[in-house]
C-alpha cells in the first residue's frame, strides 16, 4: 500500500484542516512518563490517505496547532490503547485530550471471542493485511528517522478509522455500545491514577 507520508518538525501547520475524526497514534522511547520521551504523534483523517506525523521538539515540546487540534471537542480522535498515549500527551503536552475513542477498548468489550486485541490482529481481522510490527521497538528519539521507521508509525493510523467503525458494529450488535461509552468516561481517571504510579486495578480486593 502506497503512503502519502508528511513529517512535521515541532507541529503541525497552521490552518491544518484534517476534519471531523481524526485516527491517532504516538510513539515513544519507552513507557515511564519522565525517563522515557513523547516523540512522535502520527494523525490521519477519516477521508483521506495522508498520514501528518509530528515530531516534538523534546527539549520544549511547543505545538500549539497540535495542541488545539486535540484539545478541540468537535473533533473526534481515535487511538489504539488510548490509555498509554494519553499518559504520555499529558504529561509532555499538559493536556487532557478531548472526545476520545479506543479500538482496544472497543475489542475487548465487544470481541468476546478473541483474547486478541492488538492493533496488528485487528488489521488482520478487519482489513484483510498482515501488517509488519519490526520497527516497533526501535530508536523513535533519533533526529532523523529512517523510511521505514515513517512507514511503520503511518500504517499504526491508516487503518484505525475502518477498525473503529466495524468494531462499532459489533458492539451496537452486542447490545454493549453504551457499556463501552461508560468505560470510555473512566479512561481520564485511569490516566491519571497511572500518572500518580497507582498503576493497578483500584476495585480489586
Amino acid at each position: 500500500m502506497s503512503l502519502d507520508i508528511k513529517l512535521h518538525k515541532n507541529d503541525l501547520p497552521e490552518n491544518l484542516n484534517l476534519g471531523p475524526i481524526v485516527a491517532s497514534d504516538a510513539e515513544f522511547t519507552g513507557l515511564t512518563p519522565g525517563k522515557d520521551k513523547l516523540c512522535l504523534i502520527q494523525l490521519c483523517s477519516a477521508d483521506s490517505k495522508i498520514v501528518h506525523i509530528v515530531q516534538f521538539d523534546r527539549d520544549t515540546y511547543k505545538a500549539p496547532n497540535l495542541i488545539n487540534l486535540l484539545k478541540d471537542s468537535n473533533i473526534k480522535k481515535i487511538f489504539h490503547y488510548a490509555r498509554k498515549d494519553l499518559e504520555m500527551i499529558k504529561y509532555y503536552l499538559k493536556i487532557d485530550v478531548q472526545n476520545i475513542e479506543c479500538s482496544k477498548l472497543q475489542s475487548r468489550i465487544g470481541r468476546g471471542y478473541s483474547d486478541q486485541h492488538s492493533y496488528k490482529t485487528l488489521v488482520k481481522e478487519f482489513i484483510g493485511i498482515d501488517i509488519s510490527k519490526q520497527k516497533q521497538s526501535s530508536d523513535w528519539g533519533k533526529k532523523n528517522l529512517d523510511p521505514e521507521q515513517l512507514k511503520y508509525s503511518a500504517t499504526d493510523v491508516i487503518h484505525l478509522y475502518k477498525i473503529h467503525e466495524e468494531l462499532n458494529k459489533i458492539l451496537i450488535r452486542e447490545k454493549r455500545m453504551d457499556l463501552y461509552k461508560e468505560a470510555l468516561k473512566y479512561l481520564k481517571i485511569r490516566v491519571d491514577l497511572d500518572l500518580a504510579l497507582i498503576n493497578h486495578d483500584v476495585w480489586s480486593h
